[in-house]
């Protein structure tokens, strides 16, 4: 009886199958080391100029303690330690009476600049609108778009009215996947938004995840709104 030989041609799906098993093993864990690369980087830039500050000052006392601050591994951990608890330190003093005198003081000086005071008073003034519950509904909402076939999830920023027809008309930032920081910006009418009951940091694990984390219900469109009765009354 003759030894069977698996050819190349059946040996392909599987390595392909198994390729695919892997690759979707390994990638949750990858893009979850890339968003907290990309945090833990930001920290880390962001404190560094005080570590080496700190070991210019340190130089004269001890070479060794200033060597160790400018290490590149040691500086990673402690320059965005150091930031975390900056802002830790700033959440905390911003909380106090003088720190939000402090803040108010800071804030006007920042308004007589003419560049900065676009971007410092759009950037706050974005942030204040996500922290806070919309005028009018829920926060995380669905809107036709890009298509009325089809639904994104947006965020309410501001309800306005149009001063010819009456209508409300809701702001809604529509975030992109899997970077929510950029979208686009629809104004459509406050009636054809749809409700939802999702929080805000849902909706941002939902967005970034690419819909993994939807959950099993999800209300498409508004319920169809009642018939008015005719002259005659409702028919009994």
């Amino acid at each position: 009886m003759k030894p069977s030989h698996t050819t190349a041609s059946e040996r392909s799906p599987h390595f392909w199958r198994y390729l695919l098993i892997g690759f979707f093993t390994v990638a949750p864990l990858w893009v979850t080391w890339l968003v907290l690369d990309f945090l833990f980087s930001l920290l880390a830039k962001t404190g560094a100029p005080f570590l080496r500050g700190a070991a210019r000052v340190l130089r004269p006392l001890s070479d060794t303690l200033a060597d160790w601050l400018l290490n590149p591994a040691v500086q990673y951990v402690l320059a965005a330690l150091f930031t975390l608890a900056g802002l830790y330190a700033v959440g905390l003093f911003t909380s106090l009476l003088l720190g939000r005198r402090l803040i108010a003081f800071m804030e006007g000086l920042l308004t007589r600049l003419p560049v900065v005071q676009t971007i410092y008073g759009a950037t706050k003034r974005f942030l204040d609108t996500v922290q806070k519950p919309p005028v009018a509904g829920q926060r995380v909402v669905l809107i036709a778009f890009p298509s009325p076939d089809m639904k994104a999830v947006g965020f309410v920023t501001k309800v306005m009215t149009d001063p010819d027809s009456g209508r409300q008309l809701a702001a809604v930032y529509v975030p992109t996947s899997p970077n929510p920081t950029s979208g686009y910006i629809e104004i459509v009418p406050l009636s054809e938004v749809v409700q939802t009951d999702w929080s805000m940091e849902e909706a941002m694990t939902f967005v970034m995840t690419g819909g993994t984390n939807a959950p099993d219900r999800l209300r498409f469109a508004n319920p169809p709104a009642p018939k008015a009765p005719g002259p005659g009354g409702p028919t009994p």
